[in-house]
């Protein structure tokens, strides 16, 4: 597996940084997968700087980010042959960051939605990410990446966008037992509406909702779950996003995406079917060990 790499620089600026933290719990899972991390120039430099992967053949320098190495990882995840297609990217954003608007920063998410490959953005995304590599290896769980794991002390956000509503329903319909677990599930409008009518379907107790309900998205309801995931009541953001249309109300997806940044540590998101089918999986196989 192929994973472009790229932090932002408050990530890496002293020992205590996102990225070290990160590296702390999954360098050992990144070697035992020999996982190939294409590392944007700054990035890389700050990881054998604090000895982080020293002597690891598959970790790939890229140019610094202001000579293209963030543009190179877009095109990477598109895919240029063989040996330079990405299977996702891991970008761990400061939201206060000016370098985490730039065009290109926009685009490698936007890339790996559009080919259905993973986009994590923070360090408990990073984590699980991780983890659910390892799983789909058939390699032992971690005790560090548990507390991701409980999901009876979690809150989920269930998001879709109108042209994948349907594949929003189909994934709930299918995972519901899983799904259920979460001790809260919160959803905007339309989504949530559909939801809750899927799991009163299901023998869902009907005089209780299985989502709390915010406003639509256009509406509002995206700045509302924000505020709760800022307040570190809800941990997982499932978001199918359709990158082809335009949305008048970009700058409340833009807020909810800034605020699971802002809590890097507590926070994670996921935003195409495929990448949460395979989160699925990966959730399956560790709880069978």
């Amino acid at each position: 597996m192929r994973i472009g790499l790229a932090v932002n620089q408050l990530h890496h600026a002293n020992r205590d940084a996102a990225l070290y933290r990160w590296l702390r719990v999954c360098a050992d899972g990144i070697r035992e997968l020999q996982m190939e991390l294409h590392v944007v120039g700054r990035t890389y430099d700050a990881m054998l700087g604090e000895g982080m992967l020293q002597g690891y053949p598959p970790l790939k320098r890229y140019p610094y980010g202001r000579h293209g190495g963030l543009m190179k990882l877009v095109a990477e995840v598109v895919g240029l042959g063989e040996t330079r297609t990405l299977d996702g990217a891991i970008y761990l954003i400061d939201p206060v960051d000016p370098s985490s608007d730039y065009p290109e920063a926009a685009a490698l998410k936007r890339q790996c939605v559009i080919h259905h490959k993973p986009f994590v953005s923070t360090v408990a995304g990073a984590i699980d990410f991780i983890e659910c590599q390892r799983m789909h290896a058939g390699l032992e769980p971690l005790p560090a990446a548990d507390r991701l794991f409980a999901f009876e002390r979690q809150t989920v956000a269930l998001i879709a966008h109108d042209a994948l509503k349907q594949e929003m329903f189909d994934f709930a319909g299918a995972h519901f037992d899983l799904l259920s677990r979460f001790a809260t599930r919160v959803a905007t409008g339309t989504t949530g509406q559909g939801l809750n009518e899927l799991a009163w379907s299901r023998g869902w107790p009907k005089d209780k909702e299985w989502v709390v309900r915010y406003n639509s998205g256009p509406l509002g309801g995206d700045a509302q779950i924000a505020d709760r995931i800022l307040d570190q009541r809800c941990q997982r953001v499932i978001f199918f996003e359709d990158p082809h249309v335009a949305r008048q109300h970009e700058a409340d997806i833009r807020l909810l995406e800034r605020a699971v940044t802002t809590v890097t540590d507590e926070a994670m998101c996921m935003t195409t079917p495929i990448v949460a089918q395979r989160w699925i999986e990966a959730v399956k196989k560790r709880e069978a060990f």
